[in-house]
C-alpha cells in the first residue's frame, strides 16, 4: 500500500535524518519573519517548535507513556498532555473525561452502572467518566486507539497501557531529557475547566502542585500551559504563574466560560487583531486550528494565507496551530495520494506551506514528519 510505504520511509528518515538535505522544489527559498521577542519567560521562544500531539499518536494510542516516549524520541521538543481529573482530585492524561472511546471501560462489568449521562460545555454526553472513577480504579482500565478505523496499526497495542497520571507524564520527561540530552518539554493542556470547577474538582490547583513538585513552575521552565477557555488562563495569570500560557482557538463557536456568563464573543472575535491583542494581556501564545493560518479552497487547495499570524506576532504572540496528520483523511483533497484514507498523502508540503506562513510550531500526531518538514525548511531558509 502506498500509505504503508511512506510510513516506513518518513519513519527512517526522521530517524537518520542528515545535517544537510537536498530541498524538494516545493519548499520555500526564504525564511518568513520571525516574530519580535516575546515576554520573558516564554520557552524556546526562538525556535520553531514541534508538539508531539497527544504523543506520537500516529503511531500509538493516544495520551500513553509509550506514544509521549515515542514522540521525544522522534525528536518532538514537546509532549502535549491533556489534563482531567480522577474523583480523588488527580490529573491524568486523557484527551475527554469522557473515556469509553480510549479506554476498555466498556469491557469491566464491575464499571457498566457508572455508564451515566453527564453535560459537558452545555451539550449531553453519555458515557463514562473520569469524575467517577478513583485513580486507583483508573488503573485497572487499558488505553485503546481511538480512530481505530485510520490508524489499524495502533489497535496492535490495545490492552497494554495504562492511563497515566500528570505526575508520571513529568516524571517520564525529565528521564528522557537526561538520556537523550536534550530538554524534552511539556505542553500542557486543561480539560472543560469550567465543567470541572462546577463539580469541586478544579484542575488549576493541582497542575500547579504537579509542576512545583517536578520544579518546573519557573519562568524557563520547558512548559507551556494552554486552554479553549480564557478564564482559567487569566486566573492563572493573575496568580503569578511564571510559565507562558497559550490560548487556545477554534474556526467555529466560543470558549465555554463566556457562552457560560452571557458573554457574546466568540472564537473568531478572538481572532480578530482586537481579540489577539486582548489575549496577549495575558498570555503569550495562542493555538489557532490550522485553516485560521491557510484556509482552503473549494478546489481542494490551500488558500493565500490569512493575517493572523502577522497579527499575533505584531502583539509578541507565539502561533503554535493545530492538528497535522499524515492520513489522507486529514489532509487538503489536492495533496491526497492513493485510495485509502488512511493512505499518507503529501503532508510535508502541507507544512512547508505553514512554515512559509511564519508559524513558530506546530502540533503533529507524526512528530517525525514535523522534524523532518523544520529541518527542509531552514535549510532552504539559510
Amino acid at each position: 500500500m502506498p500509505g504503508a510505504r511512506l510510513r516506513a520511509t518518513v519513519a527512517a528518515v526522521a530517524v537518520a535524518v542528515p545535517l544537510t538535505l537536498a530541498v524538494p522544489a516545493a519548499l520555500p527559498a526564504t525564511a518568513a519573519p520571525r516574530p519580535p521577542a516575546v515576554q520573558p519567560g516564554t520557552a524556546l521562544a526562538e525556535d520553531l517548535v514541534v508538539v508531539g500531539h497527544r504523543g506520537a499518536s500516529g503511531y500509538r494510542p493516544e495520551h500513553t507513556l509509550a506514544a509521549y516516549e515515542l514522540a521525544a524520541r522522534m525528536g518532538a521538543d514537546f509532549i502535549e498532555p491533556d489534563v482531567v481529573s480522577t474523583k480523588d482530585g488527580v490529573l491524568v492524561a486523557r484527551h475527554e473525561n469522557e473515556i469509553a472511546g480510549t479506554t476498555d471501560v466498556e469491557s469491566h462489568p464491575e464499571f457498566a452502572g457508572r455508564r451515566t449521562t453527564r453535560t459537558i460545555d452545555g451539550v449531553p454526553v453519555t458515557g463514562w467518566f473520569t469524575e467517577d472513577f478513583t485513580l486507583a480504579e483508573l488503573r485497572t482500565l487499558r488505553a485503546e486507539e481511538r480512530l481505530p478505523a485510520v490508524r489499524e496499526e495502533n489497535t496492535l497495542y490495545d490492552g497494554l497501557f495504562q492511563v497515566p497520571t500528570l505526575d508520571e507524564v513529568l516524571e517520564l520527561r525529565a528521564r528522557l531529557s537526561k538520556e537523550l540530552g536534550r530538554e524534552i518539554g511539556v505542553y500542557i493542556e486543561t480539560k472543560h475547566p469550567t465543567y470541572f470547577d462546577g463539580i469541586r474538582l478544579s484542575l488549576e490547583e493541582p497542575l500547579l502542585a504537579d509542576l512545583r513538585q517536578a520544579r518546573l513552575d519557573r519562568a524557563h521552565s520547558p512548559v507551556y500551559v494552554q486552554s479553549f477557555e480564557t478564564t482559567n488562563l487569566r486566573e492563572l495569570r493573575r496568580a503569578g504563574v511564571k510559565v507562558p500560557l497559550v490560548q487556545l482557538l477554534s474556526g467555529a463557536g466560543a470558549p465555554y466560560d463566556l457562552v457560560a456568563r452571557g458573554d457574546r464573543r466568540t472564537y473568531a472575535d478572538l481572532a480578530s487583531a482586537a481579540g489577539l491583542r486582548e489575549i496577549a494581556t495575558y498570555a503569550q501564545g495562542v493555538g489557532p486550528e490550522k485553516n485560521q493560518v491557510i484556509p482552503r479552497r473549494a478546489d481542494g487547495t490551500l488558500g493565500t494565507p490569512t493575517r493572523f499570524v502577522d497579527d499575533a506576532h505584531a502583539v509578541r504572540l507565539l502561533v503554535h496551530p493545530y492538528t497535522f496528520r499524515n492520513e489522507n483523511t486529514f489532509l487538503p483533497p489536492a495533496l491526497r495520494e492513493g485510495a485509502a484514507p488512511d493512505d499518507y498523502g503529501r503532508a510535508l508540503a502541507e507544512h512547508a506551506a505553514f512554515w512559509d506562513a511564519g508559524i513558530d510550531g506546530m502540533f503533529t500526531d507524526n512528530p517525525d514528519t514535523g522534524v523532518v518538514s523544520r529541518q527542509l525548511f531552514e535549510s532552504a531558509s539559510n
